[in-house]
């Protein structure tokens, strides 16, 4: 493709090698712990504020870094630490990013620095789209903001919220005119203290238990205009554009996990990598039937398909950050091909070191069975690995594929 180098700059391998660093001495070793407790890492996501690492310049510089590498090539380290305790970290940007992409420049002046807090008093962010009868089906969202004067009123339940209900800026979609489907819809800032909004029961996951997921219910939450993402005007405009059949452009939610599938995809290379370089280790020490396991064909064949599946999905990830970054349109779908290459990979790879380990790697004596575990998620969240076949599908096709 014209103008992408699969290379990162120096100043990217400098930030990756500071945020490895990281990872290794201070995420890897905590990642059992936080699992078993299935609790907000709190001190660890203290630690990372301390360095800069969860901070709001950390995320701007690296969203705004010219090649668009830096951003996913910091997330696969993160995540080759721990992806529990890496999504506690990273979870916040979801919300960012929403912001980022729907908000005014003022909104986000004043929202995005609440989301991270500061080095001494942390906060959180968390984005709202999901419900329990609308998850991959975004045009389906049941929870209503209605206009009274100059505020709206929020009413309805979201559902696996990363840091719902602990943050202290929630971003929530909500449906303004429900006859317009996606196309009537806009998202809200509630800030913090805001009476209404309480959380619901939280989750116990299969994996990344050290991510809080929980439902965010909402009952009369009252928000000013100001806080409607965008403005006013804005949705006015949209929603006569809909009315009139007109194109209004990709909706918020959409528009959200569209920018930022490179990135989800790079955590899915981050444990895919984590499991593969893992079991290759082993490998290279375990000794059966006189051998190292590792000389084996069987198994090196499998460490063979392992590395190049990561690198492949590697290769996808950074395409697509690439054209993110430099205004190319997916006109292939290339961030999802990146996500769902990415989500299928980690689960494949994390499977085969559980495999190369035999019954050991199926024990909690070894960390792959928790790669394991996280990964499934990947081809779950932020866009089913079925969704994603369908955006490609339509895409290649140019045909409404249903």
């Amino acid at each position: 493709m014209d103008g992408f180098c699969p290379e990162p700059s120096e100043e990217v391998i400098q930030v990756r090698d500071w945020v490895r660093e990281f990872a290794r001495d201070v995420i890897r070793p905590a990642g059992a712990e936080w699992d078993e407790r299935e609790e907000t890492p709190w001190p660890v996501i203290q630690e990372a504020a301390k360095i800069g690492l969860y901070s709001l310049d950390f995320f701007a510089t690296q969203w705004f870094e010219k090649s668009g590498l830096a951003l996913p090539v910091a997330f696969e380290e993160i995540f080759w630490g721990d992806a529990g305790i890496g999504l506690s970290i990273v979870g916040t940007g979801l919300a960012a990013a929403a912001l980022a992409a729907n908000g005014t420049p003022e909104q986000m002046g004043e929202w995005l620095p609440q989301m991270f807090g500061t080095e001494s008093d942390v906060k959180l962010g968390a984005f709202c789209a999901s419900e329990p009868d609308a998850g991959s089906d975004v045009g389906s969202i049941r929870t209503r903001a209605v206009r009274d004067g100059d505020d709206w009123v929020l009413n309805g339940v979201k559902t696996w919220a990363t840091n719902g209900g602990i943050a202290n800026v929630h971003l929530v979609v909500a449906s303004v005119d429900p006859a317009l489907g996606t196309r009537g819809q806009a998202t809200f800032v509630v800030p913090p203290g805001t009476p209404g909004l309480s959380m619901g029961q939280k989750f116990r996951k299969h994996g990344i238990r050290a991510s809080h997921t929980a439902e965010v219910v909402l009952e009369d939450v009252r928000v000013p205009s100001s806080c409607l993402l965008g403005g006013v005007e804005r949705l006015e405009e949209r929603l006569a554009r809909a009315r009139n059949g007109e194109r209004t452009g990709e909706q918020a939610a959409l528009r959200t996990f569209e920018t930022t599938r490179p990135s989800v995809a790079a955590m899915a290379v981050g444990i895919a990598r984590a499991a593969y370089e893992y079991a290759r280790d082993y490998a290279r020490e375990r000794e059966q039937f006189g051998k190292k396991i590792g000389e084996n064909q069987a198994i090196a064949f499998l460490l063979a398909d392992m590395a190049t599946r990561v690198d492949m999905a590697r290769l996808l990830t950074w395409r697509a950050a690439w054209m993110a970054r430099n205004g190319r349109p997916f006109e292939q779908a290339e961030g999802s091909m990146s996500k769902l290459v990415a989500g299928e990979t980690a689960v494949w790879v994390t499977e085969q070191a559980i495999q190369i380990l035999g019954g050991a790697g199926y024990t909690r004596d070894h960390p792959v069975e928790r790669f394991h575990r996280d990964a499934k998620i990947y081809t779950i969240f932020e866009g089913t690995s079925e969704i994603q076949r369908l955006i490609i599908g339509r895409a290649v096709t140019g045909l409404p594929v249903r």
